[in-house]
């Protein structure tokens, strides 16, 4: 019986955390991701969709603008996890390209900018504990990182546009080169 007990108990426990959780969320990131929806999609009437989507195409027309500028850009001004919404502006060809740079600069630039992902922070500062117990400089390791991101990250990009090329021919579809904007 006691078993059934503990089962039970920590069956409505998970959902406790999760409840817990959710409302953390409600006080913390939530309200920060629509206030950034909220100014991004005022920014954009601001300049007009049409201006965004002109800058957009060209953008996707340049993988290191793509894969390297724009993630940085959408990393450092909307953090993570709103940078992912600059896909939207993205042609359908090259959007898991950049959802693959930017998810992973949402982590190798934490060291300088730790306000692109504060979540994921802890990680940078381990290994960075390591590095300041060796009497070496944070700041060095947080730019190396930076750096090295900046680069991986685009390769990766790239690599996925080649995966991305290669699933088309497999399964037959052919994804759009220019920007569609749905309203």
């Amino acid at each position: 019986m006691d078993f059934i007990v503990k089962l039970a108990e920590g069956f409505i426990n998970l959902f406790q955390t999760g409840a817990d959780t959710f409302i953390d969320w409600m006080g913390s990131i939530v309200p920060l991701v629509l206030m950034l929806l909220i100014a991004m999609n005022t920014l954009i009437q601001l300049i007009g969709e049409n201006r965004i989507n002109k800058i957009a195409q060209k953008s996707a027309g340049n993988p290191l603008l793509r894969y390297m500028v724009l993630p940085f850009l959408g990393s450092f001004m909307l953090a993570n996890p709103m940078l992912h919404s600059l896909g939207r502006f993205l042609p359908e060809k090259y959007k898991p390209s950049y959802f693959a740079a930017a998810g992973q600069f949402a982590h190798t630039s934490n060291g300088i900018f730790p306000h692109i992902n504060p979540a994921e922070l802890f990680i940078f500062l381990g290994i960075a504990s390591g590095i300041q117990q060796l009497g070496l400089p944070m700041t060095d390791l947080a730019i190396r990182y930076l750096l090295v991101g900046l680069v991986m990250n685009f390769v990766g990009g790239w690599v996925t546009d080649f995966t991305t090329s290669y699933v088309e021919k497999q399964q037959k579809v052919k994804l759009s080169k220019k920007v569609n904007i749905e309203g």
